[in-house]
This record gives C-alpha cells, structure tokens and sequence, in this order.
C-alpha cells in the first residue's frame, strides 16, 4: 500500500555523565522513528564493557522500563532501522557490535556502502567472520582493521576506503564518535545538554525533543571525537557534495533544521513554486497527509485557492504486526486514508503530493477522491520524474520499476486518472529549497551520480521490460569502480 520512496536509518548518540543516557537516547529515537520502522536498539558503555538491546519493532514496541534500567553506563548509541541492504530480520538489527578479540565498537550506520561486496571478501580473506548480511558490519570490522592504534586514524583509514554514503555514531568502550561521508549524502548533527553533555542525531528534531542545544551540522568528511577531553574534530578533504535532496522533499521531518533551512519552509516554497509553474482553475487544493502538506499550503498561498482537508490519514496504519485480512487487504489505500466527502463532492480538487515512484498508490487515492464525489483532480507532484534508482541508501525501486523511466508525463497522467498532471521542474525545486544547485545529489532525475556506478545489471532488467513488458530476472547491483579517496 506504499509505492514512497523509504529512506534506510535514524541514528543516535550521547555521551555524558549526568544523564541517563537510556532514556535520553530512547527518546531520541523516538523523535526520529519516521527514518526507519523495522527494527530499533540501543547499545551502552560503562567504559569497560559495551551491552546492546536491540529488536524488531517500533522503538515504542522493543524498549521498556527494564530493558533501559539495564543499559548502564556514560555513553549511548541508537538506531530505528529501514532495510536498504540486508533483509529485514532480527540478527541485522541495529547498533551492530564487532570485536577483533583486541578492541569493540558499537555502530549505528544510514546509508549505503557501494563497495560492500569487495570490502566484505577483503575482509574475509582476512579472518573475519560476519554474522549479518548487512554492510554496516563491514565498516566495523574494516574499522578494526586499520593498520593504527589511534581510533581517529583507524576511522580516516576506513573514510578512505568506503565509497557510498554514511552517517555513522560509533561506541568504543570509552569514547563516541560521529562521522559523515565526503559527499555528505545523510544528514549528521551535533548538539549539547546543559553545556556539559554532547549529543549526535540524524536531525535536529530529536535534539528538540530531548531539550539539546543544537550546536552545528557535522559536516561532509568529518570525523567529530567526544570523551572525557572534550570534543575534537578532523576533517578530510570534500571535492564534491551530494546532498539527498529527497531530505526535503519527503524524508525529514518538517521542524527540522538541516543546511540553516527549515524543511517546513523548504516545502511550503516547494508548493509555491508549483502553483507557479503549472497553475490551473480549481475549488480547493490540498497535500496528501503527511509530508505534502506544506507544499499544499504553499501551492494554496500562491494560487489563491482555498485551502482545504479532503483527506485524513490514518497516522498508524503500516505500523503493526497485525497483518490484514485479504478482504480488508484489497480495500487497500482506504486502510491508510479516508476521504472527506461534504469537502469533495463537485469541487475541482488541486491535489499536492511529495513524489510519484511506482505508481501503485496515486491511482488509488484520485480514485478515492472521485468516488467520494470529486469532479476533477489535477495532480501537481513536489519532485521532478524519478527516472533512475538510488544507490545511496534509499530504496527507490529499480529503474524497470519506476513509472517515469517507462512513460511519459502524458502517459503517467492517463494512467493515474488525473485530469492533469504537473512535475515540479529541477530549477523549480533548487530554487524553492533555496540552496546552490551543486550541493546537492540530484542522480535519482538525472542520472548523474557522484560515485561512478556499475548499472549493467539494472540497464538489462529495464531493457528486457521495455522489450517484453516483464523484467529480467537479475539483481541490480551496484559497484564502485575505484577508491574515492587516495589511501594515506
């Protein structure tokens, strides 16, 4: 019932002596769930031995008052986890901890590592033994295969060596460490507690939560060091910057704040921008609930037509383990939103929404809209056509299954019954989140990726759909072609 794009992790960190960092650290990830639903977990550090809790579920779902009790000590990392590479299963849940029978880290990662497979037969031919499918345990142990003694040279080591994305907090068992890839692809913070305290997150809404002071953004290349001494930082070199510009269009939450610009107002302008490029006659106008909400506003400031709410979400559904029946399964989107239909009924209905992927989900809901009495729907999307797959750390379907890859904005508009259709265009959406083209991965638009990628496997798989209507039975891949940074 989500054809969406899913984004691969939340992370999180806290090092201190006055706080219970269980807690704070749970709600921390509470306030970052919306990364990832799968799995959640907390790993601790008394400075002596590491222990870890973690489970499939929500984060509401895997801890309670005895399984925090038991995480004791003055440092804390945290993970919600959506599957990207690895299944979904209990022994690849995160913080992941690797030992050399020398030294242990715990290891939040989000992202996705393009060399996993190379790294992982190097690695092997090695000694080590992997318990998990997933390549956040390579960046362990590649981590603790580093020819240094010193962790901040055993991270520069592994920073050389891993090509991809990666936000990472990692645990030894006396200091905490947060570090970002050179393309900056996920979003990293820093922030502090009382000014005694140093917290890490995925994004600055978990620090609001937790009553953090935010600090500054971790930047691309950095590796920021906290324990006892303070917080010291290192920072390799950053030739070019990736940024995921889906972080504003749908993965952050809307209070976040993530390159000094509030992902509200990012999205708002989004919708502005819209209403200026493809405006059109309508009655109300209004985004699908949650993430194209804003940019429903914003289209409604500009265009002038009314606000309205034809849709209520059910904000839960997609978050149980109680599967549906087959009956209520095929009632499909209306499981997740239920139409309005004193609002519909004979208007002509503006409908904003983030992003069109697969296209398994927007017929259904114009198709709602109509049922309950709407006379027309214009569809206006906040992101250009997806035309080709994410290598980074989003899951975003292979390229034989994105719609746009296969038919044309006419073609698109027909097939979801809309009575128009309007992308936001590139330059609109660069302007709307209001920061240089340059910094940003635009490749899932383009094509254009920062990292040059093998796709041989994916080109067979859309090329076989375009010629027989069903895909090749292969497996995308990608891989990295050389090192991104000269070893040291």
């Amino acid at each position: 019932m989500d054809s969406g794009p899913h984004e691969a992790c939340g992370i999180f960190g806290i090092y201190s002596h006055t706080e219970d960092i269980a807690r704070i650290t749970f709600f921390g990830l509470f306030a970052l769930q919306h990364r990832g639903q799968e799995s959640a977990g907390i790993a601790t550090s008394n400075g002596h031995e590491i222990h870890v809790h973690a489970r499939m579920g929500l984060v509401s779902q895997v801890f309670d008052e005895k399984s925090l009790k038991r995480l004791k000590g003055h440092i804390a990392i945290g993970h919600n986890r959506y599957s990207t590479t690895g299944s979904s299963r209990r022994h690849n849940a995160q913080p992941i901890v690797v030992n050399d029978g020398y030294h242990e880290i715990a290891l939040s990662h989000n992202g996705n590592i393009a060399n996993s497979e190379a790294l992982r037969l190097e690695l092997e031919s090695q000694g080590y033994v992997f318990n998990t499918t997933t390549d956040s345990e390579i960046i362990g142990y590649l981590i603790l295969s580093a020819p240094h003694k010193d962790w901040l040279q055993k991270l520069r080591y592994a920073i050389h060596r891993l090509q991809g994305a990666y936000s990472l907090a990692i645990m030894t068992r006396d200091g905490l460490f947060a570090m970002r890839d050179p393309y900056g692809v996920r979003p990293l913070c820093l922030g502090q507690i009382n000014g005694k305290s140093y917290v890490v997150a995925s994004e600055s809404c978990a620090l609001d939560h937790i009553g953090a002071k935010f600090i500054r953004e971790i930047e691309p290349g950095e590796i920021v060091s906290i324990n006892d001494s303070g917080v010291e930082s290192i920072k390799e070199p950053s030739t070019r910057k990736a940024f995921c510009i889906f972080e504003y269009i749908y993965f952050a939450r809307p209070d976040s704040l993530i390159n000094n610009r509030l992902v509200y107002h990012a999205r708002q302008a989004m919708g502005e921008k819209l209403a200026e490029e493809y405006p059109v006659d309508a009655d109300i106008v209004f985004g699908v609930p949650e993430s194209a909400t804003p940019a429903g506003t914003g289209y409604a400031m500009r265009s002038g037509i009314p606000p309205a709410t034809g849709l209520i979400k059910n904000r839960y559904m997609g978050r149980t383990f109680i599967q549906p029946t087959q009956r209520l399964r095929d009632l499909g989107v209306k499981l997740k939103f239920n139409p309005l239909q004193p609002v519909l009924e004979g208007k002509r209905v503006v409908l904003v929404d983030d992003s069109i992927v697969r296209g398994t989900t927007t017929p259904q809901v114009i198709k709602l809209l109509k049922k309950a009495g709407a006379k027309e729907v214009h569809m206006r999307i906040c992101a250009p056509p997806i035309c080709h797959p994410c290598f980074f750390g989003v899951d975003m379907a292979t390229r034989w299954e994105l719609l746009a890859a296969r038919k044309s904005v006419e073609e698109i508009r027909q097939f979801i019954d809309a009575d128009s259709l309007g992308y936001l265009s590139i330059n609109g959406l660069i302007e709307a989140v209001g920061l240089p083209k340059d910094l940003f991965c635009l490749a899932c638009f383009t094509g254009e990726y920062a990292l040059p990628v093998q796709l041989e496997m994916d080109k067979l798989a859309f090329e076989s759909v375009s010629r027989n209507g069903k895909p090749a039975k292969t497996k995308p891949q990608c891989m990295a072609v050389k090192d991104s940074l000269p070893l040291f």
